[in-house]
Order: structure tokens, then sequence, then C-alpha cells
């Protein structure tokens, strides 16, 4: 492949900071804990929150919680994870599941990525941060909107400039919802998707808005894939769980 296709990004890959390992887990509960005794589904609520608040205090990892409740029929919380070890992703989950509560859970859905800064110049837009920065700073915001991103095999074919123009016009058509923090992760060779979009916000009136201005941008014959679609709403580890029922 010329190096028009390549783009410079290939040869200052070493400048990156320390990639940071980014997960997020979708658990729904088992319609059987609904039916335990009320006092000991709130001795497995205490035990869980127990678990994931060590992690969350934790140096080694950040965590933020979301619950789903009422909003899919497929998960009632997620778990946002970042971390610098698959090990250490590994083994928060299985703290999770050795808990009395973890019998009732299932995981639906999981994605995983890393951070990168950018093969293109994307200027250093405010909803642009994690990505200029390659160091992700998540949770400030109430709502989040994530989905994956599979792009066609002719738009990694196509010359890096034409590339870079249509990545352009995707900035200019973001800077219209300022409101919003996008996060583009990427999960070649870890995950089924290209790319993780993880958009923060406290307006998700205006996140629709800029998913439908999306659909008219030149780059957008060449997505391949962007579902399944998670909305999801940050609340703290005792009310997601509190939740739950």
């Amino acid at each position: 492949m010329t190096a028009s296709h390549r783009g410079p990004h290939m040869m200052n890959d070493h400048r990156d900071p320390r990639r940071q390992y980014v997960s997020f887990n979708f658990f729904k509960i088992l319609p059987e804990w609904r039916r335990l005794p009320i006092e000991e589904r709130e001795e497995q609520r205490r035990e869980i929150a127990e678990v994931i608040g060590r992690w969350q205090d934790a140096d080694t990892m950040k965590v933020i919680t979301y619950s789903l409740v009422g909003l899919r029929a497929d998960c009632d919380f997620m778990l946002w994870r970042i971390c610098y070890s698959l090990e250490c992703l590994q083994e928060m989950v299985g703290d999770v599941l050795r808990t009395r509560m973890g019998g009732y859970l299932n995981i639906t859905n999981s994605f995983l990525a890393m951070t990168r800064h950018s093969q293109y110049d994307i200027g250093r837009d405010q909803t642009l941060q994690g990505e200029v920065r390659g160091v992700l700073r998540p949770g400030t915001h109430k709502y989040l909107f994530l989905y994956p991103l599979v792009r066609t095999r002719t738009w990694y074919v196509m010359p890096f400039e034409e590339r870079q123009r249509m990545v352009r016009e995707i900035i200019k058509a973001s800077e219209d919802f300022p409101t919003a923090r996008l996060n583009v992760l990427y999960s070649f060779g870890l995950d089924d998707q290209d790319f993780l979009t993880a958009i923060e916000t406290d307006h998700p009136e205006d996140h629709l808005e800029r998913v439908m201005r999306m659909r008219e941008v030149d780059a957008s014959p060449y997505t391949l894939r962007d579902t399944p679609m998670y909305t999801c709403v940050r609340v703290d580890v005792e009310d997601m769980l509190d939740q739950l029922g």
C-alpha cells in the first residue's frame, strides 16, 4: 500500500502515551433473582456493591456505573472500565461473578478497545478531547451513548487525503453540538468492530440531532455497521443495583 493510503500515522505511533484498555460490559439480572427473599437480595446487593466499590477506589482502574433499566430489554446495567492491562479487566469481572449475585448475572454484551492518537489531523476541538490526549477522563456527564463502528474495506483503500477531507467534515459537523464529548476508541484486532464511539452529554436531544446529521456526511456510505446502540444513564453503584428490583 502506498504512503498516500497509509497516512503519516505509520511513522509516529511510538509517540503515543501509554495506551489504556477500555471495556464496556453489559449485565442482565436473571428473573429468578427477583423471586429471592428481600433480605437475601439486600445482602447480595451490599456484597457486589462492595466489590465494585473496591475497584472504583483502586489506583489500577477507573470504573463508572450506568443503568439501562427500562431502556433496553437485553441488559440492566453497564460497567465502563479503563485500565492498563487485559488481566486487570479479567480479574475485576472475576470478582463480580464470584459474588452471590454473580450467579444470577448474564453478560449480554461486551466491547473492548484501546486509546490511540488519531492518524488524521483533527485539530484540538474540545469534543474530541479523549482522542487528542490519548487518555480518557470520562464520567462527568449524565448520559452515555455507545455504539460500535465498522467501516467498509473500501474506506481503507481510499487515498489518505480523501479520508482526511471526510474526517474534517465530520468534525466540522460535530462542532454544531458542543454539549457532546466524543471519545473515539480503537478495536482493530481486539474485538469485532473497528472503533467504539462513546458520546457523553447532558442533553440527549443534541445527541439525536448529531446522529441525524452524521447520516448526511460524505463518509456515511462507508459505514458497514454502527449497531447496537446503547443509551446509558450514569448513576452511583448503589442506585444502579437498587433499580434491579
